[in-house]
Parts: structure tokens; sequence; C-alpha cells
């Protein structure tokens, strides 16, 4: 994956949520230190970084934290990763990793199996306007 920054940790989102849109303009705003990228798990970009980190889609369809040749994160643990580096209050949530894994995933699952529902889906992905294309991938 040699086209990826590699001084840049890389959020695949699921492109056609709102849930999810909403979640990565609130990232764009708090990422005051440039740190992330982003990539919807749809593109054709999204599915080559999934196939090389050899992560199953069916187990995690919504969020994947990837920081390239180190290491990739996922669900709540992409969560409260990326809370870590926004920085505010948002970032004390990161405590909450120490929990384990069937617990800190509970709540995610359930958000994540709910949000077509509960905040709906696009026909397609986003296109980001042009103030915003340097940020995604």
């Amino acid at each position: 994956m040699e086209e990826l920054p590699k001084d840049k940790k890389i959020i695949l989102f699921d492109g056609v949520c709102n849930l999810c849109d909403a979640t990565v303009q609130y990232v764009i705003k708090k990422d005051v230190n440039d740190v992330f990228r982003f990539v919807a798990i749809q593109s054709e970009l999204g599915q080559k970084i999934i196939d090389y980190i050899k992560v199953d889609t069916s187990q995690t369809d919504s969020i994947i934290l990837y920081i390239p040749g180190m290491a990739y994160f996922v669900k709540a643990d992409a969560a409260f990763n990326i809370a870590k580096d926004l920085g505010g209050l948002i970032s004390f949530t990161s405590y909450l990793s120490i929990l384990p894994n069937f617990i800190k995933n509970f709540g995610y699952d359930f958000v994540a199996k709910n949000r077509y529902k509960w905040y709906g889906k696009k026909d397609s992905c986003m296109i980001p306007t042009p103030e915003l294309k340097s940020k995604f991938l």
C-alpha cells in the first residue's frame, strides 16, 4: 500500500451511512492536528486496504482505523483511538478501551446494526467539497 500517506491515520467508513457521514464531518472539524485521512469502505481504495489488512467486513462494516505500517482497529477500539487523537473532552472516552471487548462492542454493535434504520442511508457515497478534498483518499 505504497500510495497511502505514512504519516496519517486512515479512517475507513461506511460511505452511504448518514451517521457515519456525520461522524466523519465531526472528526474533520475536531482534527486540528491534521492526523486523519478518510476513505469510504465501498470505494476501490477502501476495498484494497481491507484486503491488504485482511479485515472480515462481515464482522465490521462501519468503521476501521488503519495506521499504515503499524496496526488497525475495528469497532469500539477504532472509535476510542480516534477520540484519543481528537483531544478535548471526547478524548476521555478512550479510557473506556480498558473494558473487555464484549462489553465495549456491545453498545457499538447495537448502534451499528440499527444505524440505517435510525439515521438513514444515502444512495451513494458523499463527494467532498473542494475545501475537504485533501482529507479524502
